[in-house]
């Protein structure tokens, strides 16, 4: 028997309208100004602070958020934030209509609370000590839920106390060289599938295929690899990791399993316990490893604790506290804290809880023992499979600190994503906030900065004391770090009174930018303003000549201390033990970083004035925002950023899988053809040894499963039309639909115009950039709802993984051209002008369309608002795909009738028969 409603009053607003829900449970719709005068006296129950303020128009809501307790009693369990997944995960009926939500409020609530009595409640330790902190920082729940919840019997222990402990391992073995039998991998796979599932051949071949990259190679620096396309839903990732198992249990090596987005990392996550049925044996065969900056730091958080936060940021602090005790590994950005919760403060407290900076003093910290990081990285040197991303996967290979073997098989799904990743990875940028962040890593705090950054002087304050070369060297950094950018820099560059050398380089570029830019009074703000590194003038030829003395000076002591380090490491001090090796080694790493950075500064500073580099493309670059400059700069990329990654990432490596349901970018060429467009983008063209190819078509029935309509009357640059487009085709379908935009200003401008009347409809809409929420978030929001629809840009066309009634249309405002950046034309020009956009757009158009259709039962429409889409980009669609040109009333009207059907097949199936 659910528990009596709280007696307390609730807010529920929406694009709909709003309802107030009085303590009796009576419920009335009231209007925006009473609902503010009603919320503003007395505190209500609602769900999310910030989406309702933002309905509501009332920004400095507060109250009794259902989220906040949700977090407080269940930390790192699962909950989509809306009523609907509040009840699921409390185990109650969900409110039908929106009229209902308020009063479903108070009975949600009170069915929360139920757990503080629960004998067995799983997160109970902890809870009243977090209470009592919470309740000093007037958290509006503490009220309601002290009552109920009694002191422990003993003290709980301290949340860093109750941590575990990582222990010294011995490094791991090189693997052993083995050739795996062709039916011991068929046999595995049989048994991934599970008995009696239906064998896909085309999955047998695809792990046949990739099982040679486990062969043992002929020569050094030339790989077994392999560029393989695997259609959607042949099922590649259980096609790869047959193999990759197979190979593990008899070599006793690692693999490592790259991806590109999030969802794919939980995704290989899950399968992998496929492999490793026990969930204690999977923590430790399969590790999941992010950059430093996605985990919680735990130094952070007590600085947070103990009165380095305040206000709201202080009850947030508490609430990470409470989750950091029950997470799996610390992960906070994609991982087990919950994606919404950081949203509900407004300002992210939580990118203050994390090492963003390169600030840790690694074995300095007193809770090295215990770090969410230290523990990943050595977890990692002893799995059997490490799940890591692009970008983690080429700095570990471009420079390796973990201690044993490392990983001799790589797997790169989603690797039609490498290039834009070592295109990110491999790129110099002296800006003014690269620069201000060299200077606080040496300096450390300064003014009236607060927190627990140190300077180089603090964090090796005994190399200093024991070393008197490498305290010269200290010191000299320290005055040479003086000469970079710092506070208000970008100020003293608007009134043209810049201080030291860099800001005075910095001045120079911004002038240049503004003086060559095109079309400033109308350039995008959005994107900023940019122009050549060429032919540059005796101002800036001479600034660049100052501030390459400046970071000389800073330089040269830089390496100098780093060779003092070394020294120390291979002949140590009686001084040196375990924890100071670890700070010292976690100090030469992050010593090695910045010098490399610096030596790419200076590299690029020498171009001005000096012929260019063939193999790079350098531009100067003011940011901006909404109009308003945040940084600027001189920037520097490959030409061809898969180079790099042949060099530092493929060469090293044993086996290479380089894999993705959309390589050829629109080919349908079967066999060795259609593979050249693959190989520039993944760097194979760049290996020495033979590269092998390898493709298999989508089992899916295109033809039947998914239509292709491309909208011929709707003018470009017509956003009402565009508006009512998007409305019309979203009515039609009854939602279900992902809309995807090349420009977030257009996107805002659609959703401001349709959301009241969609929601009115009884179809919610959500929207990137404007709903302050995060992307997983707003993702997993639409999946749980098939009326939902969902508008967003980039990140959506590929992280969004939605099978079945949730995404049924997908809905592009147009060609997704590049954006036409200096660095955009130079590679346009390198690779064969227009058949590189088309290349680009193919894939991009591709990646779209894929979100479409992830089962065998799903039906999917695909609409193009472009009236003058090319015919040449149609390969982007898979073979056999019906494609129409039709004007907006008959597309609106075969969506229509697809969700006729949808709705007659979903009632014949419920029906009894």
């Amino acid at each position: 028997m659910p528990p009596a409603p709280l007696p307390l009053p609730a807010i529920h607003a929406s694009h709909v309208g709003i309802w107030i829900a009085d303590a009796g449970g009576r419920v009335q719709r009231v209007g925006r100004g009473e609902a503010i005068a009603a919320v503003a006296a007395t505190p209500h129950l609602f769900i999310n602070a910030t989406l309702t303020g933002d309905r509501l128009g009332y920004p400095e809501l507060s109250g009794l958020d259902l989220l906040e307790l949700f977090a407080f009693l269940y930390p790192a369990r699962f909950a989509v934030p809306t009523p609907a997944g509040i009840a699921a995960a409390v185990g109650i009926a969900a409110p039908k209509a929106e009229e209902e939500i308020a009063a479903f409020l108070p009975l949600a609530a009170a069915a929360m609370l139920t757990s503080l009595g629960d004998p067995d409640w799983p997160e109970r330790e902890g809870s009243w000590h977090a209470l009592q902190a919470l309740a000093r920082q007037r958290w509006p729940w503490t009220p309601l839920v002290q009552p109920a919840l009694a002191a422990p019997d003993k003290a709980d222990r301290w949340l860093f106390a109750r941590l575990p402990e990582w222990e010294e391992v011995p490094p791991r073995a090189q693997p052993r060289q083995v050739r795996i039998a062709e039916g011991d991998v068929a046999a595995r796979l049989d048994r991934l599938t599970g008995d009696g599932a239906e064998r896909r051949p085309g999955q047998q071949d695809y792990a046949r295929a990739t099982a040679a990259i486990f062969e043992p190679r002929d020569r050094k620096d030339a790989p077994q690899m392999l560029v393989a396309e695997a259609g959607t839903g042949i099922g590649k990732t259980l096609g790869y990791l047959a193999p990759a198992k197979q190979w593990i249990d008899q070599s006793a090596g690692a693999v490592c399993i790259s991806t590109f987005t999030k969802a794919l990392q939980r995704q290989l996550a899950r399968e992998t316990e496929k492999l490793y049925p026990d969930a204690a044996t999977h923590r430790e065969k399969v590790v999941v490893r992010k950059g430093r900056e996605n985990y919680l730091c735990l130094l952070n958080l007590e600085d947070a604790l103990q009165g380095g936060f305040s206000g709201r940021a202080a009850i947030l602090a508490q609430l990470v506290a409470r989750w950091a005790a029950y997470t799996r590994d610390g992960d906070m950005i994609g991982g087990d804290l919950p994606g919404w919760l950081p949203a509900l403060f407004r300002r992210n407290g939580t990118t203050a809880l994390t090492d963003r900076r390169g600030e840790c003093i690694y074995a300095g910290c007193p809770h090295f023992r215990k770090c969410f990081i230290e523990r990943s990285a050595r977890a990692a040197t002893q799995a059997d499979i490490v799940i890591a991303n692009h970008a983690l996967t080429m700095v570990q290979a471009a420079r390796p600190r973990d201690a044993g073997a490392a990983a001799t098989r790589l797997i790169f799904d989603e690797g039609h994503h490498l290039w834009d990743a070592a295109d990110s990875m491999f790129a110099a940028a002296l800006t003014g906030q690269e620069a201000v962040e060299i200077r606080r890593w040496v300096l450390g705090p300064e003014g009236k900065s607060r927190g627990r950054r140190r300077g180089l002087a603090a964090r090796l304050a005994d190399v200093a004391s024991y070393d008197e070369a490498g305290d010269r060297a200290i010191q000299a950094a320290i005055a040479a770090a003086a000469e970079l950018p710092g506070d208000g820099w970008l100020g003293r560059l608007g009134e043209n009174a810049p201080w030291g050398a860099i800001e005075q380089l910095l001045a120079e570029v911004r002038g240049q930018v503004y003086a060559r830019a095109v079309d400033t009074r109308t350039a995008d703000s959005g994107y900023g303003l940019e122009t050549e590194l060429a032919d540059p003038d005796a101002s800036l030829v001479t600034a660049a000549a100052g501030a390459s003395d400046a970071l000389e000076a800073l330089l040269r002591p830089l390496m100098t201390l780093g060779k003092r380090l070394d020294a120390l490491i291979e002949d140590p001090p009686d001084w040196l033990d375990g924890q100071a090796r670890a700070r010292v080694d976690g100090a030469r790493h992050s010593l090695g970083t910045r010098i490399d950075t610096l030596g790419g500064w200076l590299s690029l500073l020498g171009r001005v004035g000096g012929p260019a580099d063939p193999d790079f493309v350098d531009w100067l670059a003011v940011d901006r925002f909404d109009g308003r400059e945040y940084d600027c700069g001189l920037h520097r990329h490959w030409l061809d950023p898969a180079r790099p990654v042949a060099e530092a990432v493929y060469r090293p490596a044993q086996g290479v899988l380089v894999t993705s349901a959309t390589l050829r970018s629109g080919s349908h060429a079967g066999g060795n053809e259609g593979w050249s467009e693959a190989d520039i983008r993944t760097g194979a063209r760049h290996m020495d040894g033979p590269v092998h190819h390898f493709a298999v078509p989508s089992p899916f029935d295109y033809a039947r499963q998914s239509e292709v309509l491309i909208v011929t009357d709707i003018a470009r640059g017509d956003l009402p039309a565009l508006a009512g487009a998007y409305s019309r085709l979203i009515e039609a379908s009854g939602g279900g639909a992902l809309g995807l935009f090349s420009a977030i200003r257009r996107l805002r401008i659609v959703h401001a115009r349709i959301a009241d009347r969609l929601a009115r409809a009884g179809l919610p809409l959500y929207a990137q950039h404007v709903d302050p929420l995060d992307t997983g978030t707003l993702v997993d929001i639409f999946r749980a709802d098939p009326h939902a629809s969902l508008l967003g840009t980039d990140a959506l066309r590929d992280g969004v993984d939605v099978p079945g009634d949730s995404l049924r249309l997908v809905v592009m405002e147009g060609v997704p051209w590049p954006r036409p950046t200096i660095l955009h034309a130079a590679r346009r020009a390198a690779q064969g002008g227009s058949a590189y956009d088309d290349m680009v757009i193919r894939g991009r158009i591709a990646q779209a369309f894929g979100r479409l259709i992830r089962r065998s039962d799903d039906f999917g429409q695909f609409v193009m608002l472009s009236p003058s889409f090319p015919s040449r980009l149609l390969g982007a669609f898979p073979e056999g795909t019906p494609i129409r040109r039709l004007p907006l009333d008959e597309v609106v009207n075969h969506v229509a009738a697809a969700n006729v059907e949808r709705r007659k097949s979903a009632f014949a199936a419920f029906s009894p028969s």
